[in-house]
């Protein structure tokens, strides 16, 4: 049989030289059409400007980033700040403690639950696992609030998580067969949530022994742009020292006044004591319960609301919801969110076709198919059924090229890899590969139509864990 085969591949000589080619430099560089990364063009006529890129290294807090490079660049605007980053770690203490909650919890919850049951291999799965959504997001931010990154800056297991995931797993493990003896024994729930208790605080001291214990208050100061153009100018400047002596006094008095808490003046923000939640409240002008999560999942009925069930971070927390209303929707009021000066959190497959170094999205400039010969025909909902696709990265949109007729060529995306990947830490996207690979946008209220809203207040379908819906969207890192 193998020999009918190699006679068919050594037949044709672009095998050889296709063969060459991969071998030597890897499929994906060799798959690179130069012709369809030349027509993938780096300018947008709509564009907005960001601070520093962020990144998240080898953790899985894409989810995190994205929702905070949202909330960052409203505060940078707001504040007529040069950049800002928001403190990932922060949040990243407080979801592996809340989802050490939520997972005994669930323990708690399915105590009598066969070992062998998909109920309980789906809640014994992730446990503390960095992956999150939206909506996890979300959580967190309106129970602990913000706060800048040097108050609380990154380590080397936030950086870097396995290590310190797989060893608080495991005692998440051990806790939840010593609750499920204890019931066996004839505990009652009262007793074993008096243990449960416990437990969390030996998660408490192992994540502050790897992460540092959050700080409950911390200084906020900051110099805004304005000022610091300001500045730049009068240093540059040797004319009218008595001017240049009479603005250093007005310097020393605004920063002596600025140590005022809350108070701002032309040269710094300066809030002092100030806690995360007050922090956020104060700062961030972003609501993030005025977002609505909508998805393209063709496999399942357009113009429903779903919520998957067991998919929150944190006990009473928000739940994962889509309105899945389908690409033009989601089109239509990403660019006019675009267009009014605001950024959006989404989600998408980010492995298809694409090129992490380079920065680029495209299945035209990442020609597997001509390489290897072959077509892959799957449509979107096919790909969802048979596990071919799922969610698994978030990151942020922050443009849009628009042809003559208003409709989208290719979008500008803020990644959380760092600036030595794509164009300065930026890559591009084309609108064919967005329409494929992207499963949902969390989109503002106010852009979305009577239609849409209709639907994200309405009851939701629930969706089992298991469904492929679920798998799409459940986890991403």
């Amino acid at each position: 049989m193998s020999e009918g085969y190699s006679s068919q591949f050594n037949s044709q000589r672009a095998n050889k030289i296709a063969a060459n080619a991969a071998v030597h430099n890897g499929v994906l560089a060799a798959a690179v059409d130069y012709e369809g990364v030349r027509q993938l063009r780096r300018t947008f006529s709509i564009e907005l400007k960001q601070g520093s890129i962020t990144n998240q290294k080898r953790s899985g807090r894409c989810w995190m980033f994205s929702g905070l490079n949202v909330c960052r660049y409203e505060m940078i605007k707001d504040l007529n700040l040069a950049d800002l980053e928001l403190s990932e770690t922060y949040l990243f203490f407080w979801d592996k403690m809340e989802k050490a909650n939520y997972y005994l919890e669930s323990i708690l919850d399915t105590l009598d639950e066969p070992l062998s049951s998909r109920e309980w291999e789906y809640v014994n799965a992730d446990l503390v696992d960095d992956g999150g959504w939206f909506w996890g997001f979300a959580n967190l931010v309106n129970k602990y609030g913000l706060m800048p990154a040097d108050a609380y800056p990154e380590s080397a297991n936030s950086d870097s998580s396995a290590d310190m995931v797989q060893y608080v797993n495991a005692l998440l493990r051990e806790d939840a067969a010593q609750l499920r003896a204890r019931h066996e024994q004839g505990a009652s729930l009262a007793v074993l949530r008096e243990v449960k208790s416990q437990m969390l605080a030996a998660i408490y001291r192992m994540l502050s022994i790897s992460l540092g214990e959050p700080p409950a208050t911390f200084d906020f100061v900051v110099r805004t742009k304005d000022d610091e153009d300001k500045d730049s100018q009068s240093a540059e400047s040797s004319e009218n020292s008595s001017a240049a002596d009479s603005s250093a006094e007005k310097g020393e008095k605004s920063e002596k006044d600025g140590e005022k808490k809350g108070f701002i003046t032309g040269k710094l923000i300066v809030d002092k004591n100030i806690t995360p939640l007050e922090f956020f409240h104060k700062y961030c002008s972003v609501d993030l319960n005025d977002y609505v999560d909508v998805a393209d999942a063709p496999h399942k009925e357009y113009g429903k609301l779903y919520e998957l069930r067991r998919s929150s971070n944190m006990v009473a927390g928000h739940e994962i919801q889509f309105a899945n209303m389908g690409m033009d929707v989601i089109k239509r009021a990403l660019i006019a969110q675009l267009q009014a000066g605001h950024p959006a959190w989404f989600a998408c497959d980010c492995e298809p076709f694409s090129l992490r170094r380079m920065g680029v999205f495209d299945r035209k400039s990442v020609n597997v198919e001509a390489l290897f010969d072959v077509e892959y025909k799957l449509d979107k909902a096919d790909r969802l059924r048979f596990g071919e696709s799922l969610g698994n990265h978030a990151m942020t949109i922050q443009g849009v090229d628009l042809d003559e007729n208003g409709n989208p060529t290719r979008w500008k995306i803020e990644n959380s890899w760092g600036k030595m990947v794509g164009e300065n830490g930026y890559f591009v996207m084309s609108d064919e590969w967005f329409s494929d690979f992207v499963y949902d946008v969390v989109l503002r209220r106010e852009f979305l139509d009577a239609d849409t809203l209709a639907v994200a207040h309405s009851k939701p379908v629930e969706l089992e864990p298991w469904d492929p819906f679920c798998k799409a969207t459940r986890c991403i890192a």
